[in-house]
């Protein structure tokens, strides 16, 4: 995966995009931009894998352009089973509960992500625990909007196979 140097037209960027992301009020724009000395910023080939099955999460990752896909390995091949898409966090899970992952994590087109280490991110819950808090709040609201999609799917399918299974 292609690590970009961050410029300062990147910073700028995403700063407003960490400035969308949640509740950045209490935050100052250099406070912002701090939080990008801790960040890498990459981009992935179309289809590359980002995390596999099987990793423990070592790093957490923003979606800033494109998407990635969440991709469940069958027998024979893989399925995608969702997506992530611009604004949202990626990798969470296995960040923080330190298991491994079941599903592929891969690359959309034109895909760009913000990733922070987990040795920058212990670094940032010590010198900025306020960063740490508020990310830790997209992490919460990224899941929630995984889950919620998930169960819609999932009441789709049930309302579709119980129609035609009548």
């Amino acid at each position: 995966m292609e690590n970009l140097p961050i410029t300062q037209q990147d910073r700028e960027h995403l700063a407003h995009f960490l400035g969308t992301l949640g509740d950045t009020s209490i935050l100052t724009q250099r406070e912002i931009h701090d939080f990008l000395d801790y960040c890498d910023l990459m981009a992935p080939k179309r289809g590359e894998i980002i995390a596999d099955i099987g990793d423990v999460g070592e790093s957490l990752f923003f979606v800033l352009e494109g998407q990635a896909c969440l991709m469940a390995q069958l027998p024979e091949s893989e399925m995608e089973i969702g997506k992530i898409q611009p604004g949202e966090m990626l990798g969470e899970m296995s960040f923080f509960d330190r298991q491994p992952r079941e599903v592929r994590l891969r690359a959309g087109a034109d895909t760009r992500l913000l990733r922070i280490k987990r040795g920058m991110y212990e670094r940032l819950r010590l010198e900025r625990p306020i960063l740490a808090v508020l990310l830790l709040e997209v992490a919460i609201i990224s899941l929630d909007h995984l889950y919620r999609r998930t169960s819609t799917d999932m009441a789709q399918l049930n309302r579709y196979i119980h129609r035609t299974g009548r």
